[in-house]
């Protein structure tokens, strides 16, 4: 067991300002975690970011911040198209890694990034931790002792609209160092579109609640072909608009979707089932509010109040409570106290891998027009500490 863990934060983009930084620089957790080191090859970005945020050490290069011993795990927040070589080089390094949403965007790379941390007696997880939230737990339960009948399907998903592009513009264009943070590479492909960068959220919360999924078939396109970032044209070359059909044993099915535009639920994780003898929509079972621990924490706040949702994990309290993305930040202690004490977490890379795969299969199925059967799995339900 290790007294305190040294975090370097790799990538000083838009999660991390919004978040990750902010999170971990704050006193209370220094019992805990050290926030060692940021990294970001964008010139300036990482100097300006530790005098930011009182980071003792930046990085340009990310090889030199793995060679820092004072670096015990990395926080991957780079573009979702480069989280596999970055985790593996991390692996290799002898680091620990907590990667942000999605770990890789295929099962084999998953696969591989598994069995290096396992060879290596090094821990790997990845951001979203639906699971984690007792919102999703008392879903799970409620379904398990029937309290909507037979489950016969499920809706859930999220849409982005022109969000990197508009909503974020003045903070991209305010980042420390004086470098624009670009969001091109959403709309590109390795790791681009809506599906690895907001529908994963709805795919894990689904997962959670119902399990590993069986199959997955699709249909997948581009509604927006050009985006646009401080006066730039970017050609869109990832799919924008993508529906999911998922099946599960015993006959039900889940639609997912990943979509430019439209949600039916404000939340990106929330969803609705529906059984033969109710529906559980959002936080209500048949149209009344359903009791789960910490829920006096967010009375009065709809699903799509994140933060105020989020007050129910353990690690936001005080002033994470006041801080954006303290679902990443919990996500990050989770994977720090499993390396910190051993501390089991359900938040897998296995449950991660899984979710990749419905993503990977969704695309081949729209591309081939056939089904595909799907072969990972995790532990489930999810053993908490």
């Amino acid at each position: 067991m290790a007294d305190t863990v040294g975090i370097g934060v790799v990538g000083a983009g838009m999660i991390s300002q919004r978040g990750i930084l902010p999170h971990l620089s704050q006193d209370d957790i220094t019992d805990r975690v050290r926030l060692h080191a940021v990294c970001d090859l964008a010139p300036g970005r990482a100097a300006a970011s530790t005098e930011r945020y009182g980071i003792p050490t930046w990085y340009e290069r990310y090889e030199d911040l793995l060679a820092d011993p004072d670096v015990d795990m990395v926080t991957i927040a780079t573009p979702i198209g480069l989280h596999y070589e970055q985790c593996k080089q991390a692996l290799e390094a002898g680091k620990h890694v907590h990667a942000n949403k999605t770990m890789t965007t295929s099962v084999a790379e998953a696969d591989d990034l598994i069995a290096t941390a396992a060879a290596a007696g090094l821990h790997i997880s990845a951001s979203p931790g639906e699971v984690l939230r007792p919102q999703v737990t008392r879903i799970r339960e409620l379904i398990g002792e029937g309290a909507i009948g037979d489950l016969a399907w499920a809706v859930c998903g999220t849409s982005l609209g022109r969000f990197h592009e508009e909503e974020e513009a003045e903070a991209r264009n305010a980042a420390p160092g004086g470098t624009p943070i670009d969001p091109s590479w959403y709309f590109r492909m390795p790791g681009g579109g809506p599906m690895y960068d907001a529908a994963v959220y709805a795919l894990h919360q689904l997962t959670s609640v119902l399990g590993p999924a069986t199959r997955v078939t699709a249909l997948s396109g581009t509604v927006v072909d050009r985006r646009e970032f401080l006066g730039s044209s970017i050609e869109a070359q990832a799919d924008d608009n993508t529906m999911l059909l998922l099946g599960y044993d015993g006959g039900a099915h889940a639609v997912v979707h990943g979509t430019v535009a439209g949600m039916l639920i404000e939340d990106f994780g929330a969803g609705l089932y529906f059984g033969t003898e109710g529906e559980i929509k959002g936080l209500f079972l048949n149209g009344e509010p359903f009791d789960f621990p910490g829920r006096e924490e967010t009375l009065g706040a709809p699903t799509w109040d994140w933060e105020t949702q989020m007050r129910v994990l353990p690690n936001v309290v005080g002033p994470h409570r006041e801080i954006p993305e303290s679902a990443v930040f919990e996500d990050i202690m989770q994977v720090a106290e499993l390396v910190r004490s051993g501390r089991h977490t359900p938040m897998t890379a296995e449950h991660a891998r899984h979710v990749i795969e419905i993503i990977e299969g969704a695309y081949a199925a729209a591309e081939t027009g056939q089904t595909q059967e799907l072969r990972t799995s995790f532990e489930f339900p999810p053993r908490f500490a």
